[in-house]
């Protein structure tokens, strides 16, 4: 099969929509992705193939969590080179998108990709997210966050949970082997407002991987997220 039958077939078994438009988005999204990582450390994965299979497949995945379908406001928190998001705005023009990173060289690169690919309502901030999830008009507003970013759950689920509404969802994009991360994460999450709902498995092309799903159902506490050291060095427990 070529590329857009592959990804048409993955769309297709979780009745999501996917046509030439579509596909011919994700290719300049590849060709971008490409061009800019001659220059910048984007992404370590660089044939056509591999982006395929392991960026965007992995990314349209996100969709067999169905609620997600119903989510308008999504905020991808350390997007990097636009993973989940960008693939997430494609699929589903109607839905509005913040791409968050620290890095403004990677703002920059993905300032470019929605202006070439033409896409409305998505919104890209160079900011840390414990930063961010302080200020008034991004705490507790997003109906959803993602992430794919590298980081255990418990400091993740810090990161992004103050961005979800009540009855909002987190759900996080992890490796296969995820049971002991959820286990060392499950008080972090009640603690900042969240229960793990969901963890829905996800095998395509020999690339395996899990996404936790958890809930918002009450507010976080104000003193949380702490400083991004702290965080990082002490995760809640």
């Amino acid at each position: 099969m070529n590329h857009f039958q592959i990804m048409k077939e993955v769309c297709n078994d979780i009745e999501l929509s996917f046509n030439e438009e579509k596909y011919n988005k994700f290719m300049k999204y590849k060709d971008i992705l490409k061009l800019w990582n001659n220059k910048m450390n984007l992404t370590a994965i660089v044939e056509d193939e591999d982006i395929v299979k392991k960026h965007f497949i992995d990314c349209i995945e996100i969709f067999k969590f169905s609620p997600i379908k119903a989510a308008l406001n999504i905020i991808d928190v350390g997007t990097g080179a636009g993973f989940p998001g960008i693939p997430i705005k494609i699929l589903d023009e109607r839905k509005r998108i913040t791409l968050l990173d620290s890095l403004n060289k990677r703002i920059n690169f993905l300032n470019q990709v929605v202006l070439k690919l033409k896409l409305d309502e998505i919104n890209c901030i160079h900011g840390r997210a414990e930063d961010f999830s302080k200020k008034l008009e991004y705490r507790e507003k997003f109906d959803m966050a993602v992430s794919r970013a590298v980081a255990n759950l418990a400091v993740l689920s810090e990161f992004c949970i103050p961005y979800v509404k009540i009855d909002g969802y987190f759900i996080a994009m992890k490796g296969p082997a995820v049971e002991n991360e959820i286990k060392d994460g499950r008080n972090a999450i009640n603690i900042l407002g969240g229960k793990v709902e969901d963890i829905i498995k996800v095998e395509n092309y020999g690339f395996n991987h899990n996404l936790v799903v958890i809930k918002k159902i009450r507010e976080t506490p104000k003193i949380y997220p702490r400083k991004s050291g702290v965080i990082i060095k002490k995760p809640l427990k």
